[in-house]
Parts: C-alpha cells; structure tokens; sequence
C-alpha cells in the first residue's frame, strides 16, 4: 500500500473537504451583533415525535405461516406494494396485537433461558456463546423470539400534499424492513445506525396510512447485550421540498485571540420537480437565548433534485466556551428562504471549544491540560434493557459525574442522540466510536452517518474507528483502516480518532500510525516502553482497568457466581484500579484512561459465562447504579473533596476474621473496633488502607487525618433483623409528557434504619396515579427474575424501579410492600409541561 501518514491523511482530508466546498455559495462575512434578547422563531418545518400508540407482535425467522406471510410468496419484491407482508396492509386485523410506545427493546419481556446447546463440561468460560446476549432466548436456536413486527396506522391531511416527508429512526436492533402502505420503502442493516426513510411518494393524503416495521434480530453485532426491537426514538418530518436534510448543517470553530472564527456549512436539498431561486439566512444564539450573528446569502438557484453546499464564516467576540464545568451551548437556526418567505428552517445546537493531545504533556481543553478520567459503557440499564428514556440518560451521566469520572466512551457503537445531548449539557467528554471497522460500503455509509450526525457536539473529543479488532496489526487492516481514516477527515477534518488496540505490537504497527492517538486497551505496564520508543506518539487507556465485583459480596467463593467488592480481582489480560490508576495517573503524557465499566450491564457476564450468570461484573455500580465500593476509590482519587468510605458491612460470625479496607485520598486513616484501636494506616497514593481484625457485634469507625488532624469520619454498625423496607426517589417533581421517569430505590433496613446486608426480601412496587413503573432491577449479575413486571427481590439490601409519568398532571404515589416488613411510599409529582409535537 502507499505509505500514507497521518499528516498525508490530514491533507487528503482537507483536499477533499475543499472539493466538496468548492461549488458552495460564499456571502459576506456574517455579521456580529450584540447581544439581543430574543428566542429562535417558531419551527416552519415540523419534526414529530412518533413514539405513541405502536402495535407490537412477535413474527417468526424460520416459519412464513407464523410471520404473517412475510416471504412466502416468491413474487414478493416482484412487484411493489405487492405481497411483502399480510400485516403491512392498512386493512389487517391487528386488535390482537400489544399496544406499545417507543422505544421498545422486546428482549427485556422475554424470559431468560439456559442455552440449548450449552457448553461441554470444563471448557473455557468464553466458550457459550448463549452468555454473550444474557441468556436471553434470542438467535437461531430460538426463531420464534427474533423477528418482532411494528405497526403505526396514522393519519397525513389532504393539505400536506406537495410537502417531503419523511420517518426518522434513531435506532433499530436489526436489520429493520419499513414498509408504507404494504411498499417496502427501506432496509438497515445495522443496529446502532440511525436512518431516514422518504414516504412521500407512498402516502394517502387526507386519510389513513399505515407503516409497519419487521425487525429481525436473530444476527448479532456484539458480543454482549443487544436488545431487540424500535429500542430508540422515531420521527416524522414535514419539510418543504426545498430544505436542510438531516444532518444537513456543520459548525466548526478556532479559538484565537480570545475570539471564535466560525464556519458554518449548510447543505439545501431541492426534492421538487423544478429549479428554485433561494437564499439562506443564520442566526446564531448564545447560552442565553440572545441573537449575537446573523447573515443571509445572495439569491442563487439550484436544479430540481439536487443539492448545494453554503458556506459562511463568522467571528464571534469573546465567546461563550464550552467546558467541563460551565458546558454552555449556542444555537444556529438555518433558514432557506424562497420569494421572500422563509420555506424551511434548521436548528442545530453547538458549543465552542478547542480540543489537543500532546505526546507529551497529555489532553487539553481550551488550553487547560484535563486527566481523562473515563469509563466506557454499554447502552443497556435494569428494567429497561437498551429503550433507555431520555431521562434516565441524564442520570446515568450524573451518577458518572458524582465520582469523578469527565469521559466516556461508547462502546461499542454510536450512541442514542439523547446520550450525547447528555454529556453537551452536563459536561462529560466523548469519545465516540463506530461499530464496524470496515471500509465495505456498507460499513462506510454507517460510519458516515455517525459521523454527520454526531459532529456538532462539543462533548466528543475523539472519534474510534475499531476496538480490538483481528486486523490491527496486518498490512490489510492498514489498507482498511486508510479508507476510513480519509472517509473521517472529508466529513470531520476538526477532531482527532483513534482505536482501541490490545497489542503492544500493533502500538507501533501502520495501522497505528494513521491514528491521532494510539488507544491502549489494558497492558498498562507496557505503555511506558512504547512511550520512550515513540516520544512523539499520543495515548489513552481506552480500556484500563476491569476489576470484577459483585456489590455486597467479602467472601471470595468462585462457585457461587459473585466475586469479592475488594479491589482484588481482575480477568487475566486486565489489572485493577490500583494497578492502572498508579501508571496513569502520575504520567502526564498518557492523556488519560477509561476504566471497563462505568456500569455492569446486561450479557458478557465475566468471569461466569455460565448459566445462570447474567450480568458481566466489571461496572464500578452496579446494573441499577447502586454503588460498589469502587466508585468510592475512583472518588477519592479522581475528586478534590476528602473522602473516607469503610467497608465491609458489619454483620459477621463471632470470632470471624475481616478484611477491613478504607478508600481515601487522606495522609492517614485509623480504625477503631467498638472504640478500640487498631492502629494508623498511611495511605498511599492511588492505594488504600487495610486491616485484619476480629469481628465482634457493634460498631467499626474509621478516623480520616489530613496533617494529623482528623478531616472525616465514617461507621458500619451491626444491623438487626430486617424490619422494613425504605423508599427514595432521585427527583419527587417530573414532566407529564409521557416520557419523564425517575429512579426509586427500596432498601431494606432493620428497626434503627440501618441497611440490613444480606436481605433479599421480594418486595412489591404499587403505583397509583398517572404513571406506571416501566422497569425493575437489584444488581444481582445471577438473577434471572423478569426486569419488566413491579416486584422484585432486594439484593443485598437494595432493589429498584423506574416510574414514568403519562401526560396527565397529578400525583403518583408509589409503595413498596414485602412479607414481613414494614412498607412504605412516596409521592411523585407529575408537573403540568409543554409536552413535544407528537403524531397523533
């Protein structure tokens, strides 16, 4: 292959982005304003939210009879709108069908199964391939499970005629068939790639129309919890034929001189059957809602069925600048403007921020060096599976934020929409990744989707082209790799990229050498030779430490499934938190690492991939967000406050031995038993303090000094008999929209209100109210109770459930009920709200 370097590859990128630009529209230099309060006008285009009143219906991959006829008749694709599907027909009976709303990942209502063909007896862990997806019944050893069928029958008005219109979908789980009217209008392969589908040519205006989905998820894309089904947002959009497309407007930037040079690309589609004379007129937001740019260009035609790129730059004066801790967003609203009238508009939020790596000296933001203080996360959660709510995102984010961590990466794939609006408006840094490393076309086309969708966030910081892949260090990976690097720098030519490479070899191989920053996947021990072979290479742990433990559990027993919550366990090609964070941390020119996981999630269950085992343990919380005592290390080192977290719990055996640990970022910590002292313990950096002592019924303190004065304190008490069960919600006040939720959580404790740690009583979740609890969990990685029902047994003292509101405003009173116990209830109010423009 040609020796391409990266900088080669900058300036294909460059090269080709000015290809592209070259037939642009270039107006006057927009003009800057000051500041002028004001709020974007009313949308001209509509964008609705097509997530309501769904019919779902298991089909069938083997058998045409039990799929609704889907492919039996050979002459299927024969003829359009003919014979594709009995239910894609307007006419057809769906009154047996369950009425749904989106998103909806219909694996989570299936029962967890024991393979069909498990494993023989003493091969390796990694040896069922049922453990992957968690023990879910889906796959070709259970068709009946993996095809699902989606049906919206909705109405478009006579007066939509002339309008593109078009249905949006974020996220199917797999390879989704959409049909309109019984026309197969689309096909996607691809699970985690967003995709559009023009139904305009197929609508009957002024009456009913249906379009019906057939999701066929029986092939998987990871090695790890999939889901099935609509499990993200759907859209219907109403645009003039001469629009933005989607994904149709990029906002790059350059800080300099205190001010930020903008360039703003816009592409106009014109759909219709005759040329257009348009402009198009910007303006641009700051945090506050203020008009501080705008411009409009010259009049200029363009073709019927064809596109124009516009170009515009604008300097903005002390700008506004997007950060970690003040992750602050402007707003440009393009709108094409036909005869004097505005036909359509387009509004895309950005932030403003300089991103650099250096070889040497590690990340910067806005010139500021920041640690990378990361953990990478699937897309699944207790109860819901991967038809994550939009809320729910918000926290999972907040829960990350608490302990310290500011990056995440998305592993494997890109992630739902909502997830990145997250980490814009909460300040978390991304690293976004692509899910096939492929330059196919295929393969392409989803990374260019990615891409075009996912540039304008200021939260993303790197893109990755590949984690672990077969071919990192061969000359044909390299020859695949150049492909995408180029199709990354024609589309994003601003952000560097990376892959995730769990070879030292490959570190160094051309492979490598196309990459910004060399992703070190675990192997930290040998970062530090490779730095001083290649001084002037950059890079992260894209996956650093992957202790493995259970929440609660101190007593080590592989045969029971759970591992120990100590800081001691690892699979053999990982380290611990203590082992990554010593070499990381204290070295400025590794930019940063990203611990393997921020939360457990659903398939992968390592080190058990053996039924009943359904959970992978890595997560520093657990599938609920329960903290282990891990996110009280990463806190401790990864945030400025004094911090002293004691543990075990204090429920043993008479005469037992405990290992007692304490996680600090204190000089010194001191344990008592029962007010007597069992010695000092100095801290080491990144490490923790330790004991052995004898239990005895009471109370264990642990006395935190900093320069030999005591800073902070913390117990563990004996608990008694479990006496009742405890209710807490992360919020009391959300939206009727339909789709706010909050998160309660039920602990059971004893008489005194301490937790009780080894209870696993069954508690019942009760809802009254507008609202319904959409999902259930407890962190157990053995569990296989059902996650979509209202009860659910504790584990290790805790359990969980996510409430939803429905748009009607009121309260929602939530109990808890167990036999035995004492139960109790809160009150969710569900606050009157401007709910989205959605299809009816």
């Amino acid at each position: 292959m040609p020796d391409l370097t990266r900088r080669d590859l900058f300036k294909t990128g460059a090269a080709v982005a000015a290809a592209r630009a070259a037939p642009a529209v270039e107006a006057e230099p927009a003009k800057a304003i000051s500041g002028i309060a004001a709020s974007p006008q009313p949308e001209i285009r509509e964008r609705l939210k097509f997530d309501f009143g769904w019919k779902f219906h298991l089909g069938h991959a083997g058998d045409p009879a039990k799929d609704f006829g889907y492919g039996r008749n050979l002459d299927s694709f024969a003829k359009a709108g003919f014979n594709i599907a009995a239910c894609a027909m307007l006419d057809f009976d769906d009154a047996g069908w369950a009425a749904v709303d989106l998103p909806h990942d219909w694996a989570m209502e299936l029962p967890y199964m024991p393979p069909k063909h498990p494993p023989p007896s003493g091969a390796a862990n990694s040896d069922d391939p049922a453990a992957g997806h968690g023990y879910k019944p889906l796959g070709r050893d259970w068709p009946e499970n993996s095809v699902g069928w989606y049906r919206r029958v909705f109405e478009i008005p006579q007066g939509d005629r002339g309008k593109r219109i078009a249905v949006e979908f974020d996220g199917v789980f797999r390879d989704a068939a959409v049909t309109i009217n019984g026309y197969l209008i689309a096909r996607n392969q691809s699970g985690y790639a967003s995709f559009c589908a023009d139904l305009t040519d197929f609508l009957d205006y002024g009456g009913k129309n249906v379009l019906c989905v057939r999701v066929d998820a029986t092939l998987g894309e990871g090695w790890f919890y999939e889901g099935a089904g609509i499990y993200r947002h759907v859209w219907l959009t109403k645009t003039d034929a001469l629009h933005v497309p989607q994904w149709g407007t990029f906002v790059h930037s350059d800080i300099v001189d205190g001010a930020a040079e903008l360039t703003i690309e816009t592409d106009v589609r014109n759909d219709g059957m005759t040329a257009r004379n348009f402009a198009l007129a910007w303006q641009i937001f700051d945090p506050a809602g203020r008009v501080v740019a705008q411009a409009t260009t010259p009049t200029a035609s363009i073709g019927s069925l064809s596109s124009r790129t516009l170009v515009r730059r604008v300097r903005l004066e002390n700008p506004a600048l997007w950060s970690l801790e003040t992750p602050q967003l402007y707003r440009l609203v393009s709108r094409v403007i036909d005869a004097g009238r505005a036909v359509d508009d387009y509004a895309v939020d950005f932030g403003l921020r300089t991103v650099r790596f250096d070889p040497e000296k590690g990340f910067f933001l806005n010139g500021r060096p920041v640690k990378l203080n990361g953990t990478c996360n699937h897309q699944d959660h207790a109860g819901v599976g991967t038809a994550v709510p939009d809320r729910l995102q918000y926290w999972r984010v907040e829960r990350l934020k608490e302990f310290g961590c500011n990056a995440t990466r998305m592993a494997h794939n890109p992630p739902a929409p909502e997830l990145l609006d997250a980490c814009d408006r909460l300040g978390m840094l991304v690293v976004d990744e692509t899910r096939r490393m492929s330059s196919d076309p295929e393969s392409l086309d989803e990374l260019s989707r990615m891409l075009k969708r996912d540039r304008n966030h200021p939260s993303i910081i790197l893109w990755s082209i590949g984690n672990e892949e077969p071919q990192q260090g061969t000359e044909r990976g390299a020859r695949i790799a150049a492909s995408i690097v180029a199709r990354v720098r024609e589309l994003d030519p601003t952000r560097p990229l990376c892959a995730a490479i769990n070879d030292p070899a490959a570190w160094e191989s051309a492979y490598a050498r196309l990459l910004d920053v060399v992703g070190a996947n675990y192997l930290t021990g040998f970062i530090r030779p490779f730095h001083r072979r290649n001084p002037q290479r950059t890079i992260i742990g894209t996956e650093t430490g992957s202790t493995v433990a259970t929440r609660g559990i101190y007593r080590r027993d592989p045969a029971s499934g759970y591992c120990v919550a100590y800081d001691t366990e690892h699979p053999w090609w990982a380290n611990t938190a203590e082992e990554w964070l010593r070499v990381v941390a204290p070295a400025p020119y590794i930019a940063g690492g990203f611990v393997w996981t921020g939360f457990d999630y659903h398939g992968e269950p390592t080190p058990f991939n053996r039924w009943p085992n359904t959970v992978s343990q890595f997560g520093v919380m657990d599938l609920c967000g329960f903290p282990k005592d891990n996110y009280y290390y990463y806190k401790a080192w990864w945030r400025p406050e004094p911090l002293l977290h004691l543990f075990p719990h204090w429920n043993w055996t008479p005469g037992e031995t405990v290992c007692v640990w304490c996680h600090s970022n204190l000089d010194a910590v001191e344990l008592f038993v029962n007010g007597e002292s069992h010695g000092v313990r100095k801290v080491p950096r990144f490490g923790h303090a330790e004991w052995n002592v004898t239990f005895a019924p009471g109370v264990i303190e642990a006395r935190g000094y900093q320069n030999g004065v005591t800073v902070a304190t913390d117990r563990r008490e004996t608990a008694g008999p479990a006496a009742r069960v405890v209710l807490a919600a992360d919020r009391t006040e959300i939206d009727a929209d339909g789709e706010d939720v909050c998160v309660v959580a039920a602990t059971v404790t004893d008489a005194q209100g301490r937790m009780v740690p080894d209870a696993g009583h069954r508690i019942s979740f009760e809802l009254s109210g507008p609202g319904k609890i959409v999902g259930v969990g407890n962190g157990d990685p053995r569990s296989v109770e059902p996650e979509r029902t209202p009860v659910r047994s504790a584990f290790n003292g805790l359990c969980s459930a996510i409430v939803q509101a429905d748009r009607r405003a009121g309260e929602i009173v939530v109990r808890a009920v167990a036999s035995g116990l004492v139960g109790d209830a809160i009150t969710v109010s569900a606050k009157r709200t401007a709910v989205r423009p959605f299809v009816p």
